[in-house]
């Protein structure tokens, strides 16, 4: 018997990650889920519109996403991947607890599409810390060590 976790071949829609997590426009950062191995990755889509409000000051001329949404966006993929491990029920809230480490390497902006890669590294109890990194085109763009607590409302 293989112990190993294997990958979930469905896509999670934006319509179902809305049942999951709390977010809503304009601070849902995340279209879909194209993979997750639970217990251990997940990957994320976010497409970068020119229509995002957050270009509206950051910044008007160099339309950039702000690195602190671009941790947003890898947390809310650990929070599917938590979710979707655990089994919880919808209305539970995965809240931010560290950021470490965080990196941005190249600037993303309007027509990028980001790939949200997260891995768990361990949990313990209601605490899960993770490793991720954000990539367009298979560039490294940022990336980031964090750990969240899920909490049933």
């Amino acid at each position: 018997m293989n112990s190993e976790p294997t990958e979930d071949e469905r896509i999670i829609e934006v319509q179902e990650i809305m049942k999951m997590i709390p977010h809503r426009y304009p601070f849902l950062l995340i279209d879909r889920v194209t993979k997750i191995v639970p217990d251990a990755t997940a990957v994320g889509i976010k497409n970068v519109t020119v229509n995002e409000p957050f270009f509206q000051g950051h910044f008007p001329n160099r339309p950039i996403m702000p690195g602190v949404l671009i941790v947003e966006a890898l947390a809310q993929t650990s929070a599917i991947l938590v979710l979707e491990t655990t089994g919880q029920k919808a209305g539970s809230v995965v809240y931010f607890m560290t950021v470490d480490n965080a990196r941005f390497r190249k600037p993303i902006g309007p027509g990028d599409q980001v790939h949200l890669h997260v891995e768990k590294q361990r949990s313990r109890g209601n605490v899960w810390k993770f490793r991720g990194e954000a990539r367009v085109d298979g560039k490294l763009m940022a990336e980031a060590t964090y750990s969240a607590m899920i909490v049933d409302e």
